[in-house]
């Protein structure tokens, strides 16, 4: 006998939780969902709030923002029984996770945090989903058969998220980088240039890039440092804020500190 379709309350229909939705339902999922700026589009079933899509899921999954996270929550809680699941999907700290996990808990509600490690547009139900806490299993064994890729991490409500940020570290990081070199490379009259010159560094990045930048960085951390003091300087001649510049002199003088006084065991 073939099961039904599950029924997935998705809360928050924005670009990305519209496109996950999407996916669910070309996957077959019956899909109930709520926006209070944003009506249900296609087959989805629009609700009336929260609670209301909350109500007699398989599974509800919460794409507001970090900022809503917490009433989302709140308000889908009286829609949900004991022992139903809800998955925050939403990129936000590992200590707003713990919480979201604790309110879940109290209401008798088995948690999941969920991160999503590139971007919806364009991939929907298709992007790689780490998965962790209590309703990690049910979260990756419902999307798993809907066709989503879900990786479960063993550890509390929290340990996705961190492993989302540190991440967002390097790669938030690098586009600000680029970003911040591409506007003095433009206020220097060499944009054109250094944006070849950057492509070029990029498409030639090897499985060893990694270990030379950190290795060099820690090797030539004097000159560095005075390097990006120099071009922390130049920045500001050209009028280009120079926040970057200036957090990589500060990392490669500490880098020198230690290297200097190494702590005594």
């Amino acid at each position: 006998m073939t099961a039904a379709p599950p029924v997935i309350a998705v809360l928050g229909l924005g670009e990305a939780g519209s496109e996950i939705a999407a996916g669910l339902l070309s996957a077959g999922a019956t899909v109930r969902g709520f926006d209070p700026e944003v009506p249900a589009a296609g087959h989805i079933l629009q609700c009336a709030d929260d609670a209301d899509a909350s109500r007699g899921a398989d599974l509800v999954i919460a794409l507001t923002s970090a900022h809503d996270a917490e009433e989302t929550l709140r308000e889908a809680l009286p829609g949900m029984g004991r022992g139903d699941a809800y998955a925050d999907l939403n990129t936000a700290s590992a200590t707003l996770k713990q919480r979201l996990a604790v309110m879940a808990s109290e209401a008798g509600v088995i948690f999941a945090d969920v991160a999503l490690m590139s971007p919806v547009p364009g991939n929907g139900l298709r992007t790689p989903m780490l998965a962790c806490g209590p309703g990690a299993h049910r979260y990756a064994e419902t999307f798993t058969g809907l066709g989503a890729t879900v990786d479960v991490l063993a550890g509390p409500a929290g340990t996705a998220a961190a492993r989302k940020l540190v991440r967002s570290v390097f790669y938030k990081g690098l586009a600000a980088a680029v970003v911040e070199a591409l506007r003095a490379g433009r206020a220097a009259g060499c944009e054109d240039w250094l944006r070849d010159n950057i492509r070029a560094e990029l498409q030639n990045a090897t499985a060893q890039t990694v270990d030379r930048l950190e290795r060099g960085s820690l090797l030539h951390a004097r000159r560095r440092a005075d390097e990006m003091a120099a071009a922390g300087d130049l920045l500001d001649d050209l009028g280009v804020p120079a926040r970057v510049a200036r957090a990589s002199q500060e990392w490669l003088a500490q880098l020198l500190d230690e290297r200097s006084h190494p702590e005594t065991p």
